[in-house]
């Protein structure tokens, strides 16, 4: 009841102060933020730094329309008020960034822009910004910047499933998803009596199969692929995309269990069984999985900064006069 009487005395100030002095009137208030108000000059002066690329806080910025906020004082005023409630829960959570950690940022946007602290002060300077007012710049940019990673981006997690629905839903994509097959073979060497002979000894082994033998047991009795030979005929895992048209020709009408037909290659002849085959992400999809993660991470963010603030104003005390266009 206090603070609600305390702003209601604040507007009849207001609205006196107009009144006594209507013909000398140097600023107008054109919105109060719970126990702060807005004027007319804070507009001029954030349209004045967004047209001269001043101290702005950019991360603030990129949430909004650039256009809007170019064209029309009700967008400044609905993005100072947004960025009132913003500094009103920072320093209600207690929210304060060490001057050192000021210091070691201003030094890193030195050396991102390849000049020294001098050439930055310099440059400052030459813009009527003191240093000090930097300090305090970057000092709320970091400060807001803790606020919304704890209230905003900590509450975002953007899954492997998302990142696959939205990979698919682009027009070039074909499918997410292509098999991968871990493989096992029997071998015989062309260099083992000819390639006929190497025929001959790989058709006698899938008549074998054909009867019910065990894999396993012919790897190890009859493959020429020494050393692999123990193991099971371990042949590797590959993508169906990894492989020669003709190995994949074969294998892509295979199941999990399956042998294929006697299959002739470069060194000689092959009998392979699908050990496993799995659907996995693509290799183009996997080359993407990081940026489109960023991508979904910024959208998300901005429609969960949009709603934090949203509940911020219907926890607040807001109240416009007379926004207009410009």
């Amino acid at each position: 009841m206090a603070r609600l009487l305390a702003r209601s005395f604040f507007l009849l100030s207001v609205s006196l102060f107009g009144f006594a002095a209507r013909s000398e009137i140097v600023d107008r208030v054109v919105a109060v933020v719970n126990d702060d108000a807005i004027t007319q000059s804070d507009v001029t002066h954030f349209k004045n730094q967004l047209k001269t690329h001043g101290l702005l806080d950019e991360g603030l910025l990129s949430m909004y329309d650039a256009k809007k906020l170019q064209s029309s004082d009700a967008s400044v005023i609905s993005f100072l008020i947004d960025q009132n409630l913003i500094d009103d829960a920072v320093k209600a959570q207690g929210i304060v960034t060490p001057i050192e950690q000021v210091e070691s940022e201003i030094s890193n946007i030195a050396q991102g822009r390849g000049i020294s602290l001098d050439d930055l002060r310099a440059a400052l300077k030459r813009q009527g910004v003191t240093y000090a007012q930097y300090q305090d710049f970057i000092r709320t940019s970091m400060e807001r910047q803790t606020l919304l990673q704890k209230e905003v981006s900590s509450k975002i997690k953007i899954s492997d499933d998302q990142i696959n629905a939205f990979y698919s839903s682009q027009k070039h994509v074909k499918n997410p998803l292509v098999f991968e097959y871990s493989l096992s073979h029997i071998f015989f060497a062309d260099s083992n009596g000819g390639a006929a002979a190497a025929k001959e000894r790989a058709d006698e082994v899938k008549r074998k199969l054909d009867e019910g033998i065990p894999f396993d047991t012919l790897v190890s009795q009859y493959s020429e692929d020494k050393a692999y030979g123990e193991d099971g005929g371990n042949f590797g895992t590959f993508r169906l995309s990894d492989l020669n048209p003709q190995l994949r020709k074969v294998l892509e009408h295979l199941s999990a269990g399956d042998v294929s037909s006697v299959v002739e290659m470069p060194d000689g002849y092959h009998i392979f069984k699908v050990v496993k085959k799995v659907l996995v992400p693509s290799p183009d999809l996997e080359a993407k999985r990081d940026a489109i993660r960023r991508y979904l991470t910024g959208i998300e963010f901005k429609r969960q900064y949009h709603a934090w603030l949203a509940k911020k104003r219907a926890e607040s005390f807001i109240h416009i006069h007379n926004a207009k266009s410009t």
